[in-house]
């Protein structure tokens, strides 16, 4: 298929795992063609999904695992969709100048910048979430508030969609992405994918 979109997703050391491989599942299994047969090969994937790092070193996420980013901030290719993910790593972020600037230089040029779990305080710090709806964690619901007092948190919603998507904690990701999908390709695409992964969607979406 021409004409892919590029999902480029943030990794950084205590990534939450679930946070950015749920999300990665479902744009990397999302076919434009229905069945089996079709995630056999890429012809039918709109999306073209990659890791990117401050770094081009091994990253360990939650639990230990550790990983290897397709690129570093340097050489990321153009990114159609960013997705910043949380996890307890995202509290020394706050603080990395140099993290905070990539995220705002690409929010800029993507066309939709999308968050799970606490990588939306990222996105706060970076003044991204100002006058917007958006959600995190249960967890960090206050320190979200905090960092970015103008924000309406919005509390026992999975997804909420207010230009900037961001999705509540871990495994909201998944739903964040196919809320995503079903914009923009319908939701035969989107019905078609989650039955492949064999997931049953949630209805608490927000969209304004």
């Amino acid at each position: 298929m021409n004409n892919k979109k590029n999902v480029g997703i943030l990794i950084f050391d205590d990534v939450d795992i679930l946070d950015f491989s749920g999300p990665y599942e479902v744009f990397h299994r999302t076919r434009m063609s229905d069945g089996i047969q079709s995630r056999l090969n890429k012809k039918t994937a709109p999306f073209r999904v990659f890791t990117v790092a401050k770094k081009l070193e091994n990253i360990s996420v939650s639990g230990g695992l550790r990983i290897k980013p397709d690129f570093n901030f340097k050489e990321s290719p153009k990114i159609d969709i960013l997705l910043i993910p949380g996890g307890m790593g995202t509290r020394k972020l706050l603080n990395c100048k140099v993290t905070i600037k990539w995220i705002k230089h690409y929010s800029k040029k993507a066309s939709w910048l999308t968050s799970v779990c606490t990588g939306s305080l990222l996105l706060a710090k970076a003044g991204l979430l100002k006058n917007r709806k958006a959600t995190t964690h249960w967890g960090a619901l206050d320190l979200l508030k905090e960092i970015s007092p103008s924000t309406k948190v919005i509390k026992n919603k999975r997804v909420v969609n207010d230009v900037i998507i961001t999705a509540a904690g871990v495994s909201s990701g998944i739903d964040m992405a196919f809320n995503l999908v079903e914009i923009l390709y319908g939701k035969n695409v989107v019905s078609d994918t989650a039955k492949y992964i064999e997931y049953n969607r949630s209805k608490k979406i927000v969209v304004n």
